[in-house]
């Protein structure tokens, strides 16, 4: 269905009067986004810290109403609400309704990862580069869960799983996931030679991706919840997290490496990195930091 849209730029002070506001008329939906995005002053907000909702100090707030909704009466309502505030920059315009998450697997396009691996959309013919015999295909459906590639912090343990398999230390293995996602790494791992996968992730959303694309690509990959995961151990485990998960989670993660074994690490903002290799230099050996842009992956083998 059709939308009525608001839109008002605000301060990071008066947002929270603005949102309450916009509540109290009836909006469907407030988001928020960068007033300087996509100029030279756009500051990206990548990690918040624990219990934080940072925000921008110039704000783009866009509120969307019922398409009936009068526009005059819903700006006199809003001006009852709360006086003090200015409306008279609010514009409006109909939208159309969009599935937007279909919008943008129209614009995914495959993507190479190392030698060998490649992410092609579920509905996208496969690219002539990656027909050939030891190509390892990955088809994919994102669907409301992370993970498609796209994401250097994606694309760093890619390589990394790439690189594995290429030096015969991914074959006949078991993988876990932690933090599965759309389940595109598990599913990458088993492509590429692996016997088995494990995903564990605490949003049920990413439970069902990583089930429908296993599915998709005519595999099994075991799947649980933190909770229900049962303490074992495996040859190969990668963490796919934020910082602040890596941290926290350092003593699980570290138990599910069998000895001998390898991790990767991922998620890790450049300048986060040191902590880390500090926190697991109690457990791991040979442990490398590598850069993709503003992302850091972290590899070690488990004493």
């Amino acid at each position: 269905m059709p939308f009525l849209e608001l839109t008002l730029r605000c301060t990071e002070t008066t947002q929270p009067r603005y949102e309450n506001a916009l509540d109290d008329v009836g909006a469907l939906s407030v988001t928020l986004l960068d007033a300087d995005a996509d100029t030279s002053n756009e500051r990206a907000i990548l990690e918040p810290g624990v219990g934080e909702t940072p925000l921008w100090g110039e704000l783009i707030l866009t509120a969307l109403f019922d398409a009936d909704t009068n526009a005059l009466a819903l700006l006199a309502a809003l001006e009852s609400f709360d006086p003090g505030l200015e409306w008279s920059g609010v514009s409006f315009r109909a939208v159309a309704d969009e599935d937007w998450e279909r919008a943008w697997l129209d614009t995914f396009q495959p993507m190479s990862f190392g030698r060998r691996t490649w992410i092609v959309p579920w509905n996208h013919e496969l690219p002539d580069a990656a027909q050939v015999a030891d190509a390892a295909i990955v088809r994919l459906d994102p669907g409301l869960a992370f993970g498609s590639g796209t994401h250097p912090t994606t694309a760093l343990c890619l390589r990394w799983l790439d690189q594995l398999a290429d030096e015969g230390k991914l074959a006949g293995q078991t993988v876990l996931d932690f933090g599965c996602g759309s389940g595109i790494l598990a599913l990458a791992a088993l492509k590429l030679g692996a016997a088995a996968a494990v995903g564990v992730d605490n949003d049920p959303q990413a439970i069902i991706a990583t089930h429908d694309n296993g599915q998709r690509n005519g595999v099994s990959i075991a799947t649980y919840l933190p909770e229900d995961e049962p303490a074992d151990t495996y040859p190969v485990v990668v963490a796919n997290i934020l910082a602040v998960a890596l941290d926290a989670l350092a003593e699980v993660l570290a138990s599910r490496v069998a000895t001998g074994g390898v991790i990767a690490l991922s998620g890790i903002l450049h300048g986060q990195e040191d902590e880390l290799l500090q926190r697991y230099a109690q457990w791991f050996d040979d442990l490398v930091a590598t850069q993709d842009g503003d992302w850091m992956r972290i590899t070690g083998r488990r004493r």
